[in-house]
C-alpha cells in the first residue's frame, strides 16, 4: 500500500458514516441505550456479587437517601447528620421518588434516574442531528456511561448532570433557558454553574449569568421558607478531610509505603486518611482549587477568540480542574465529566476530542477501583496505589490537555505579513510594486 493511501482512509470511512441516512443512526443509538442499560440494571440488581461491590453500590439509595427522603419529608434538612453536605436543592432529588407512589423509593429511585439518563441522550442527539453537528456526542454519552457499570443508576449524579448538559446545549438558541438550568444545577451541586464560565462575553453573558443568578437566589430562598435548616451542608461540607481516592489521597497511600503511621476511617460518607500531615494534605488542595478558579478567570480575561464550542470546552476544563484538586474525588464525579465530554463532542469545532478519550479511559480504571477492587484501595496495597495512580494520572493529563487545548484555541492569533510586499523575494523579472 502506498504511504498517500493512508491519509485517504479516514476520510472515506467518514464520508461512508455521512452517508448512513440520519433516521437509522438515530435508530442505532436507541438500540444501543436500551442495551446497556438493560446490562446496567442487570448488574445492579445482582450487585451483592463480590466483584461489584457486596451491595455497597446500591445500599446508597435504599439505605442513606432514603433515610434522608424520611427527614425531609417532615419539612427539614438533616442538619445533624454528618454525612449531609449537599446544597438544598438536592433535597428536592432526593424527594422525587415520591412522584411514582405505586414503586419502593429504590425502584422509584432508579427509574427516574433512567428516564433522565434517557433526556440527556436524546438531547444530545437532537442538538447532535442539526446542521454542522455531530452525533457522536450522543454515542459517547451511550457507551461511555456503562462503564461505570452500575454505579450510576446508584446516585444522583445523572440528574445534576442533567442540568448542566441541558443548559450548554439551550445556549445557542435560548441563553435565559441556560441560564436558569445552570441556576437551578447549582443549586442541587453546585459545580453546574460552571457551564457559564465560557458564554461570549455580551449580551450573552448577561442574560445567562444574571438569569442563573435569579434563579438560584428564588429557588434558595423558596426551599428556605419550606424546609428547616437548608444552610446546615455547610458544616459538614467544611469538615471534610482527605478522601482515599483524592490526588492528597493517592499521595497519602503511597507513604503508607515509606513507614507514614496514617490510617484509613470511615468519615463524612467517605473512607478518609486520618494521622500527622492530612490536614496540611487537605489544605494544599484547598490552595490548588483557588490556584484553579484564578487560572480560568484569567483565561476568561484573556480569551479572544469565542467559537459554538468555546461554551463546552470551557466548562469541561473547568470541572476537570476543580475535580483534579479536590480533596475527594468519589467514582460518581466521572458521571459529570462523561456527560460534558458529551456536550463537547457534539461540535465538530471542539478541541476536547482527546480529552474526551482519557475521560473514558479513567473512567474505566474507576469502576475497576470501586466497586470490584476497593478493598484493595482501602488497604493501600500496592495494587491499589496502582489503580489509584493510573486513574488520576489520566485525570491529572485530561485536565492539563483540556485547559491547554482551550487556551490556545482561544487566543488571538497573529496575522502573518504578506511575502509579496518585500522586493527582493519577488521573482526574477517581476516588477517591484510602486
Amino acid at each position: 500500500m502506498s504511504a498517500s493511501a493512508v491519509p485517504r482512509a479516514r476520510p472515506n470511512v467518514t464520508r461512508a458514516l455521512e452517508r448512513v441516512p440520519a433516521r437509522h443512526r438515530l435508530l442505532a443509538l436507541a438500540a444501543a441505550w436500551l442495551l446497556t442499560r438493560a446490562l446496567m440494571l442487570w448488574l445492579l440488581a445482582h450487585n451483592t456479587r463480590p466483584l461489584l461491590g457486596r451491595g455497597a453500590v446500591a445500599r446508597e439509595v435504599w439505605k442513606l437517601y432514603h433515610h434522608w427522603y424520611l427527614v425531609l419529608s417532615q419539612g427539614a434538612f438533616p442538619a445533624h447528620d454528618t454525612l449531609w453536605q449537599y446544597p438544598p436543592g438536592a433535597g428536592v432529588v432526593l424527594l422525587s421518588p415520591a412522584l411514582l407512589p405505586g414503586l419502593t423509593y429504590f425502584q422509584s429511585f432508579v427509574v427516574l434516574t433512567l428516564a433522565v439518563d434517557a433526556v440527556i441522550a436524546a438531547a444530545l442527539a437532537r442538538a447532535g442531528t442539526r446542521e454542522g453537528r455531530s452525533l457522536r456526542g450522543a454515542g459517547y454519552w451511550t457507551l461511555g456511561l456503562p462503564l461505570l457499570l452500575h454505579v450510576p443508576l446508584a446516585r444522583y449524579d445523572v440528574q445534576v448532570t442533567a442540568f448542566a448538559v441541558l443548559s450548554l446545549l439551550a445556549l445557542p438558541r435560548a441563553t435565559r433557558a441556560c441560564g436558569v438550568l445552570a441556576g437551578l444545577g447549582a443549586l442541587v451541586k453546585v459545580w453546574p454553574a460552571l457551564a457559564l464560565l465560557g458564554t461570549p462575553r455580551g449580551r450573552t453573558t448577561r442574560s445567562s449569568w444574571t438569569t442563573a443568578a435569579l434563579t438560584c437566589a428564588g429557588a434558595g430562598l423558596s426551599l428556605a421558607l419550606l424546609f428547616r435548616n437548608p444552610l446546615a451542608f455547610l458544616r459538614q461540607q467544611g469538615g471534610r478531610g482527605v478522601q482515599i481516592e483524592s490526588f492528597g489521597g493517592t499521595v497519602l497511600s503511597l507513604a503508607t509505603h515509606a513507614g507514614w503511621p496514617g490510617r484509613v476511617r470511615y468519615q463524612y460518607g467517605a473512607l478518609e486518611f486520618t494521622g500527622p500531615h492530612v490536614h496540611a494534605v487537605a489544605r494544599l488542595s484547598l490552595a490548588l482549587s483557588a490556584a484553579a478558579l484564578g487560572l480560568l478567570v484569567l483565561w476568561r480575561v484573556r480569551a479572544r477568540r469565542w467559537t459554538e464550542a468555546t461554551p463546552y470546552d470551557a466548562a469541561l476544563s473547568a470541572v476537570l480542574l476543580f475535580t483534579v484538586t479536590s480533596r475527594v474525588i468519589s467514582p460518581q464525579y466521572m458521571i459529570w465529566l462523561l456527560g460534558l465530554a458529551a456536550v463537547c463532542l457534539t461540535s465538530p469545532r471542539t478541541t476536547q476530542r482527546p480529552v474526551a478519550a482519557l475521560v473514558a479511559l479513567a473512567s474505566l480504571v474507576s469502576v475497576i477501583a470501586y466497586p470490584t477492587l476497593y478493598y484493595e484501595v482501602a488497604a493501600c496495597t500496592w495494587t491499589g496505589c496502582a489503580l489509584m495512580v493510573t486513574r488520576n494520572v489520566l485525570l491529572g493529563a485530561a485536565a492539563v490537555l483540556s485547559m491547554a487545548r482551550l487556551w490556545r484555541s482561544t487566543k488571538l492569533v497573529a496575522r502573518r505579513r504578506e511575502p509579496a510586499t518585500d522586493a527582493h523575494r519577488l521573482p526574477h523579472g517581476t516588477p517591484s510594486p510602486s
